[in-house]
């Protein structure tokens, strides 16, 4: 019987990678193999580190344009996993990893507003997008004393809006725990014929406000695989932090909050600085998953996989926003780092993330089958309604804003660390600022994403994550290089005009 080998048909990995050349994903292709299985059978489920699984591969960097705490609770909804940056104080990034992780719901409202009993409502701006305000003694969310709400429907309805609020105020305020499913929450708004319910942590606080409007909207998207939840029963969310001597308080401030796993942000992972970090929360916090790089080398990963990491993240100079490899001349094509790194992490049983370069979902297909367990996404997620920062106009597209970590704008907020700059008198950037269309909900896009990649591995004759990877190690996976033109007529090409819409 005559295998894949005996017709001489593209090239192992081993082969193709290992000739000198520095390939990206757009410069490899996969040749089909064998399909026996239904495109659903394919399984997504996957280690983000040696102790945390994911239902999907998927994770949000920890950039200040992309995650926080919406984008969190987003992702670990969908059965992936945000990772908080630190480009901010402590006591900022510890408030979004509490927000987050005290919600069991993707975010219905942008933010709760409270108001004292003596205050007036003299505008509807302090609703925002929120069914009503909430009153407390003092006005603030930190009392925890519930006194009532202010439905905005009342309000909307008042003759006098110089009256103060507790003349009008609603005093019977019903409340759900903060660990409600959503199906809970949806079915007690049906069973109460209530218009929306907030939702309690154990000290008191309103996490959220769930309105019905808000429950259709859950319930329009696509579900994906199962939500990403810790033994404790909520979601699981990362942080980022440096290694500066100041990152070891913002590690245990961060483990304080409840901080799942921690990512150690630097563009060289390779550094005396990264490892004693790394050396560091292992010894301070065993039972924490660290993940350590960026790193491209086989070289650099095995030296941070000897200082103990859990997982280790993949990439350098191959973001959108990022101009490291022009700037500096270090970095590597992401296809052969993701495939170097894997081939030395997979004989420790490391996980790796593809870090960067991430458009479309072939992309993803390619970083997962090349040898990676998850991919990580900036620009992909950027733009979302889950992104931090506010929407605007430009040239007649509603965009966001989207700027890499090595931005002179990002750095003026810290994130020159990451560079090893912070000490250095001048500041040289390693990144751009620049504007992200507008992308709609990931609880809509990701899913459709992950049906394209299952399609991708039904393609590939691969029925799971692991299976790829060892079809790809055993030779039965084959590649080939794409020349200029190939790529060219791999994509759309030929048409005067055309719409592109993935879903």
């Amino acid at each position: 019987m005559p295998t894949t080998a005996d017709f001489n048909d593209g090239f192992p990995a081993t082969k193709l990678f290992n000739q000198g050349y520095s390939y990206t994903y757009d410069d490899v292709i996969f040749l089909p193999h064998y399909i026996d299985f239904p495109t659903d059978s394919v399984n997504l489920s996957t280690n983000l580190t040696r102790n945390i699984n994911l239902s999907v591969p998927c994770v949000a960097s920890p950039m200040d344009t992309v995650t926080e705490s919406s984008m969190a609770v987003s992702m670990a909804a969908l059965g992936g996993i945000g990772i908080v940056h630190s480009n901010n104080t402590v006591s900022e990034q510890v408030s979004l990893i509490r927000s987050a992780k005290s919600h069991r719901i993707p975010f219905a409202c942008t933010e709760i507003q409270f108001v004292s009993p003596d205050d007036t409502i003299s505008s509807g701006d302090v609703f925002d997008s929120s069914p009503c305000v909430f009153v407390t003694k003092n006005g603030s969310k930190t009392d925890n004393m519930l006194l009532g709400f202010v439905d905005r429907v009342i309000w909307e309805g008042l003759g006098d809006k110089e009256a103060r609020v507790s003349s009008y105020m609603e005093k019977n305020v019903v409340t759900m725990p903060n660990t409600c499913s959503f199906e809970d929450v949806a079915g007690y708004l049906t069973a109460k014929d209530v218009d929306f319910v907030p939702l309690v942590s154990k000290e008191g606080d309103v996490v959220d406000v769930v309105s019905k409007a808000d429950v259709e909207r859950i319930r329009g998207f696509p579900k994906v695989g199962l939500p990403s939840v810790g033994p404790d029963g909520e979601f699981l969310v990362g942080a980022s932090i440096g290694t500066r001597e100041s990152d070891k308080e913002r590690l245990g401030e961060l483990v304080k909050a409840g901080v799942n796993v921690v990512v150690i942000d630097s563009s060289q992972g390779n550094s005396i600085y990264q490892i004693e970090m790394i050396k560091y929360a292992k010894r301070m916090f065993p039972d924490l998953d660290v993940i350590g790089g960026n790193v491209v080398t086989m070289y650099q990963a095995q030296n941070l996989i000897q200082a103990g990491v859990d997982g280790l993240r993949v990439g350098m100079g191959s973001g959108s926003i990022c101009t490291t490899q022009e700037v500096c001349a270090v970095g590597r094509g992401q296809a052969t780092a993701v495939y170097k790194v894997s081939s030395v992490a997979a004989q420790s049983g490391i996980p790796i993330i593809a870090d960067g370069g991430i458009s479309n979902s072939g992309h993803i297909v390619k970083a997962l089958t090349l040898g990676a367990s998850t991919v990580m996404m900036g620009s992909f997620l950027a733009g979302s309604t889950e992104a931090p920062g506010a929407y605007v106009y430009q040239d007649g597209r509603r965009v966001k804003k989207y700027r890499g970590m090595g931005s002179l704008e990002a750095m003026t907020k810290g994130s020159d660390a990451r560079y090893l700059g912070d000490t250095a008198k001048m500041k040289i950037a390693q990144g751009v600022v620049g504007a992200v269309a507008d992308k709609g909900s990931v609880l809509k896009f990701i899913p459709y994403t992950m049906q394209a990649v299952k399609q991708g591995f039904q393609d590939l004759g691969a029925s799971s994550l692991q299976s790829a990877h060892d079809m790809l190690r055993s030779g039965t996976l084959r590649l080939e290089v794409r020349t200029g033109a190939a790529q060219v007529e791999g994509g759309v090409h030929g048409l005067v005009s055309y719409e592109k819409k993935s879903f």
